[in-house]
């Protein structure tokens, strides 16, 4: 499935149109003029050195599950090669177990979902799921997601979502680089971003469920932003 724009954006997930997140992204980026390559992840998994072709890598909405080894494939590659990237909701998760593996080295990162005896459960349930819930995000100033959201301190948003990080490895994984710019009310990590990355940023939330043709989702078009300007600096391969 793909819209009619370049550069085109890859998406590491196979599109399901039961699935109302795939379908708010699908229409949220079809409303901002740009294509989305809908990529089955085995064959990330395969060949993330495929989305160098890409402007940018989308990790998007679904079960923690569905295509893991591509998931984390896609994520490795967009954060080693300043491709820009964006995570929402299962995405976020995947972002996390991959940065907990590759650069935090925690030993058995794994999502309890999928693994609940693991080592070191890196996403965890939440307290309360927010599955199905709109609440409020605090950000962090002086941060990207500060500046996405123009300094704005809060935002409201849609979430479809029952795991989210454990804060035990909250240290570790700053110690390596990640920062987390947007919060719950109670100080739980909803937003994290890479400094130093041309763009990286992953939500837990679902952005593209409160984008609209006429007002496009400042989260969309901050990465739609970043994507058009890879394609120019680097172009495709």
């Amino acid at each position: 499935m793909r819209a009619s724009a370049d550069p085109p954006i890859a998406i590491a997930t196979d599109y399901d149109p039961t699935r109302p997140t795939h379908r708010f992204t699908a229409r949220a980026f079809a409303d901002l003029g740009v294509a989305l390559d809908w990529i089955p992840p085995p064959a990330l998994a395969r060949d993330p050195g495929r989305l160098a072709a890409y402007g940018g890598v989308l990790l998007a909405p679904g079960p923690p599950g569905a295509g893991l080894d591509g998931a984390l494939a896609a994520a490795r590659f967009a954060r080693e090669h300043d491709l820009p990237l964006l995570g929402t909701c299962g995405g976020f998760q995947h972002v996390l177990v991959e940065f907990a593996r590759s650069a935090a080295g925690i030993a058995g990162a794994a999502h309890a979902e999928l693994d609940p005896s693991a080592a070191s459960p890196v996403c965890v349930p939440l307290a309360c799921s927010l599955a199905g819930t709109r609440a409020p995000v605090h950000l962090r100033p002086g941060t990207l997601a500060a500046t996405v959201y123009r300094g704005a301190a809060t935002t409201v948003e849609p979430f479809f979502c029952s795991y989210g990080l454990n804060r035990d490895f909250v240290p570790a994984l700053m110690s390596a680089g990640l920062r987390f710019s947007g919060f719950d009310a109670n100080g739980e990590p909803r937003v994290l971003e890479l400094p130093g990355h041309p763009f990286f940023l992953a939500t837990l939330y679902v952005p593209q469920a409160a984008s609209e043709k006429d007002a496009p989702h400042p989260v969309l078009s901050a990465f739609t932003a970043a994507v058009a300007i890879c394609g120019r600096t680097t172009g495709p391969g």
